[in-house]
Protein backbone atom coordinates (compact mmCIF):
# COMPACT_ATOMS: atom_id res chain seq x y z
CA UNK A 1 0.00 0.00 0.00
CA UNK A 2 1.05 3.58 -0.61
CA UNK A 3 2.62 5.54 2.21
CA UNK A 4 4.55 8.80 2.41
CA UNK A 5 8.23 8.21 1.66
CA UNK A 6 11.19 9.77 -0.10
CA UNK A 7 10.70 8.03 -3.47
CA UNK A 8 9.34 9.55 -6.65
CA UNK A 9 5.91 7.85 -6.60
CA UNK A 10 2.79 9.80 -5.69
CA UNK A 11 -0.81 8.87 -4.98
CA UNK A 12 -2.82 8.95 -8.21
CA UNK A 13 -6.07 10.81 -8.75
CA UNK A 14 -7.22 7.68 -10.59
CA UNK A 15 -8.95 4.81 -8.78
CA UNK A 16 -8.85 1.12 -9.66
CA UNK A 17 -11.99 1.45 -11.82
CA UNK A 18 -10.23 4.11 -13.91
CA UNK A 19 -7.30 1.73 -14.36
CA UNK A 20 -9.68 -1.11 -15.23
CA UNK A 21 -11.41 0.99 -17.88
CA UNK A 22 -8.06 2.08 -19.32
CA UNK A 23 -6.85 -1.52 -19.43
CA UNK A 24 -9.97 -2.56 -21.33
CA UNK A 25 -8.89 -0.39 -24.27
CA UNK A 26 -6.04 -2.87 -24.80
CA UNK A 27 -2.36 -2.50 -25.44
CA UNK A 28 -1.38 -0.28 -28.34
CA UNK A 29 0.77 2.61 -29.46
CA UNK A 30 0.31 4.49 -26.18
CA UNK A 31 -0.39 1.74 -23.64
CA UNK A 32 1.44 -1.34 -22.30
CA UNK A 33 0.59 -3.76 -19.44
CA UNK A 34 2.97 -5.54 -17.11
CA UNK A 35 2.03 -7.94 -14.30
CA UNK A 36 5.23 -6.88 -12.52
CA UNK A 37 8.40 -5.03 -13.50
CA UNK A 38 10.64 -7.83 -14.84
CA UNK A 39 13.93 -5.96 -14.39
CA UNK A 40 15.34 -2.50 -15.07
CA UNK A 41 16.88 -3.46 -18.44
CA UNK A 42 13.67 -4.86 -19.92
CA UNK A 43 11.33 -2.17 -18.63
CA UNK A 44 13.76 0.49 -19.91
CA UNK A 45 13.11 -0.77 -23.46
CA UNK A 46 9.42 -0.03 -23.00
CA UNK A 47 10.20 3.44 -21.67
CA UNK A 48 12.66 4.22 -24.46
CA UNK A 49 10.24 3.01 -27.14
CA UNK A 50 7.51 5.32 -25.85
CA UNK A 51 9.93 8.22 -25.37
CA UNK A 52 11.32 7.85 -28.89
CA UNK A 53 7.83 7.82 -30.39
CA UNK A 54 4.90 9.81 -28.98
CA UNK A 55 5.03 8.93 -25.29
CA UNK A 56 2.77 6.48 -23.50
CA UNK A 57 1.63 4.80 -20.29
CA UNK A 58 2.72 1.63 -18.52
CA UNK A 59 0.23 -0.12 -16.24
CA UNK A 60 1.98 -2.30 -13.66
CA UNK A 61 -0.17 -4.91 -11.93
CA UNK A 62 -2.28 -5.66 -15.03
CA UNK A 63 -2.15 -9.08 -16.69
CA UNK A 64 -2.07 -9.77 -20.42
CA UNK A 65 -5.78 -10.62 -20.35
CA UNK A 66 -6.46 -7.06 -19.07
CA UNK A 67 -7.38 -8.25 -15.57
CA UNK A 68 -6.16 -6.29 -12.55
CA UNK A 69 -3.85 -8.31 -10.27
CA UNK A 70 -1.90 -5.59 -8.48
CA UNK A 71 1.52 -5.83 -6.88
CA UNK A 72 2.30 -6.69 -3.27
CA UNK A 73 3.82 -3.34 -2.30
CA UNK A 74 5.10 -0.95 -4.92
CA UNK A 75 8.50 -0.05 -3.47
CA UNK A 76 10.53 -2.70 -5.34
CA UNK A 77 8.74 -1.88 -8.58
CA UNK A 78 9.36 1.82 -8.03
CA UNK A 79 13.07 1.18 -7.45
CA UNK A 80 13.38 -0.73 -10.74
CA UNK A 81 11.35 1.87 -12.65
CA UNK A 82 13.48 4.71 -11.34
CA UNK A 83 16.69 2.80 -12.15
CA UNK A 84 15.45 2.07 -15.68
CA UNK A 85 14.53 5.69 -16.35
CA UNK A 86 17.62 7.35 -14.88
CA UNK A 87 20.43 4.79 -15.24
CA UNK A 88 19.53 2.47 -18.13
CA UNK A 89 17.91 5.01 -20.47
CA UNK A 90 20.33 7.54 -21.97
CA UNK A 91 19.49 10.35 -21.91
CA UNK A 92 17.32 9.69 -18.89
CA UNK A 93 13.55 9.60 -19.29
CA UNK A 94 11.52 11.93 -17.06
CA UNK A 95 8.79 9.53 -15.94
CA UNK A 96 6.05 10.02 -13.35
CA UNK A 97 4.90 7.13 -11.14
CA UNK A 98 1.41 7.06 -9.63
CA UNK A 99 0.07 4.56 -7.11
CA UNK A 100 -3.56 3.38 -7.18
CA UNK A 101 -5.10 1.45 -4.26
CA UNK A 102 -6.37 -2.02 -5.17
CA UNK A 103 -7.56 -3.64 -1.98
CA UNK A 104 -4.47 -4.83 -0.09
CA UNK A 105 -2.38 -4.46 -3.24
CA UNK A 106 -1.28 -1.61 -5.47
CA UNK A 107 -1.57 -0.71 -9.13
CA UNK A 108 1.14 1.46 -10.67
CA UNK A 109 0.58 3.94 -13.48
CA UNK A 110 3.81 5.05 -15.17
CA UNK A 111 3.57 7.98 -17.56
CA UNK A 112 6.36 8.37 -20.11
CA UNK A 113 6.45 11.64 -22.08
CA UNK A 114 7.80 11.93 -25.59
CA UNK A 115 11.50 12.72 -25.21
CA UNK A 116 12.65 16.24 -25.97
CA UNK A 117 16.08 14.81 -26.79
CA UNK A 118 16.00 11.86 -29.20
CA UNK A 119 17.01 9.17 -29.67
CA UNK A 120 16.97 7.55 -26.23
CA UNK A 121 19.48 4.68 -26.12
CA UNK A 122 19.64 1.73 -23.72
CA UNK A 123 22.86 1.46 -21.71
CA UNK A 124 24.41 -2.00 -21.76
CA UNK A 125 23.26 -2.69 -25.31
CA UNK A 126 24.80 -1.74 -28.62
CA UNK A 127 24.84 2.03 -28.97
CA UNK A 128 23.03 1.67 -32.26
CA UNK A 129 20.06 -0.03 -30.60
CA UNK A 130 17.09 2.31 -30.40
CA UNK A 131 13.56 1.14 -29.67
CA UNK A 132 10.43 2.66 -31.22
CA UNK A 133 6.79 1.97 -30.46
CA UNK A 134 4.76 0.52 -33.33
CA UNK A 135 1.27 -0.67 -32.46
CA UNK A 136 1.51 -2.80 -29.33
CA UNK A 137 5.14 -3.77 -29.90
CA UNK A 138 8.60 -2.28 -29.49
CA UNK A 139 10.71 -2.37 -32.65
CA UNK A 140 14.44 -1.85 -33.09
CA UNK A 141 15.04 1.20 -35.25
CA UNK A 142 17.15 0.95 -38.37
CA UNK A 143 20.38 2.92 -38.72
CA UNK A 144 18.56 5.29 -41.07
CA UNK A 145 15.76 5.97 -38.58
CA UNK A 146 18.29 6.68 -35.84
CA UNK A 147 20.13 9.17 -38.04
CA UNK A 148 16.86 10.90 -38.96
CA UNK A 149 16.06 11.30 -35.26
CA UNK A 150 19.54 12.68 -34.64
CA UNK A 151 19.19 15.14 -37.53
CA UNK A 152 15.88 16.40 -36.14
CA UNK A 153 17.47 16.78 -32.72
CA UNK A 154 20.40 18.79 -34.08
CA UNK A 155 18.12 21.52 -35.40
CA UNK A 156 20.49 22.12 -38.31
CA UNK A 157 19.07 22.82 -41.75
CA UNK A 158 19.75 19.91 -44.10
CA UNK A 159 20.81 20.51 -47.68
CA UNK A 160 21.40 18.07 -50.51
CA UNK A 161 22.92 18.14 -53.97
CA UNK A 162 20.63 17.22 -56.86
CA UNK A 163 23.11 14.99 -58.62
CA UNK A 164 22.90 11.91 -60.79
CA UNK A 165 22.01 9.60 -57.91
CA UNK A 166 19.13 11.83 -56.84
CA UNK A 167 17.92 12.03 -60.45
CA UNK A 168 17.93 8.23 -60.69
CA UNK A 169 16.08 7.98 -57.40
CA UNK A 170 13.38 10.49 -58.32
CA UNK A 171 12.75 8.84 -61.69
CA UNK A 172 12.34 5.48 -59.93
CA UNK A 173 9.99 6.91 -57.29
CA UNK A 174 7.87 8.61 -59.93
CA UNK A 175 7.26 5.18 -61.44
CA UNK A 176 7.27 2.80 -58.46
CA UNK A 177 6.54 5.17 -55.52
CA UNK A 178 8.77 3.46 -52.91
CA UNK A 179 12.29 2.11 -52.50
CA UNK A 180 14.43 0.41 -49.86
CA UNK A 181 18.04 1.24 -49.00
CA UNK A 182 19.20 -2.09 -50.40
CA UNK A 183 17.36 -1.55 -53.69
CA UNK A 184 18.70 1.99 -54.06
CA UNK A 185 22.27 0.90 -53.27
CA UNK A 186 22.09 -1.80 -55.94
CA UNK A 187 20.53 0.59 -58.44
CA UNK A 188 23.28 3.22 -58.22
CA UNK A 189 26.07 0.72 -57.44
CA UNK A 190 27.19 2.13 -54.08
CA UNK A 191 27.41 0.76 -50.54
CA UNK A 192 24.29 0.56 -48.39
CA UNK A 193 25.82 3.18 -46.10
CA UNK A 194 26.27 5.66 -48.96
CA UNK A 195 22.78 4.96 -50.28
CA UNK A 196 21.40 5.40 -46.77
CA UNK A 197 23.21 8.73 -46.40
CA UNK A 198 21.47 10.07 -49.50
CA UNK A 199 18.03 8.85 -48.41
CA UNK A 200 18.43 10.12 -44.83
CA UNK A 201 19.38 13.60 -46.06
CA UNK A 202 16.35 13.69 -48.33
CA UNK A 203 14.05 12.70 -45.45
CA UNK A 204 15.65 15.30 -43.18
CA UNK A 205 15.19 17.91 -45.91
CA UNK A 206 11.49 17.06 -46.18
CA UNK A 207 11.71 15.62 -49.68
CA UNK A 208 11.08 11.99 -48.69
CA UNK A 209 9.13 10.15 -46.01
CA UNK A 210 10.15 6.91 -44.34
CA UNK A 211 7.72 4.10 -43.50
CA UNK A 212 8.03 0.44 -42.52
CA UNK A 213 6.34 -2.46 -44.27
CA UNK A 214 6.93 -6.13 -43.36
CA UNK A 215 9.84 -5.06 -41.10
CA UNK A 216 11.61 -3.30 -44.00
CA UNK A 217 12.08 0.48 -44.24
CA UNK A 218 10.89 2.14 -47.44
CA UNK A 219 11.30 5.67 -48.71
CA UNK A 220 8.70 7.55 -50.71
CA UNK A 221 8.01 11.14 -51.75
CA UNK A 222 6.59 13.29 -48.95
CA UNK A 223 3.08 14.67 -49.37
CA UNK A 224 4.55 18.12 -49.72
CA UNK A 225 6.51 17.04 -52.77
CA UNK A 226 3.53 15.23 -54.29
CA UNK A 227 1.29 18.30 -54.12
Amino acid sequence: MYSEHTGIASLSEMDYLDVKNLAQTGEGTYLEFKRTVPNAQKIAREMAAFANTKGGTLLIGVDDDRSLVGVDGYQEEEFLLKKAATEVCHPKVDITIEIVYFGERDLIVVRIPEASQKPVFICGEKKSTVYLRKGDQNKIASVERIRILENKQSGKSITFEYGKHEQTLFRYLNEYSEISVEKFAHMINVSKQEAGDILVNLVSAGILNLFTKDSVDYFTFSRRCKS
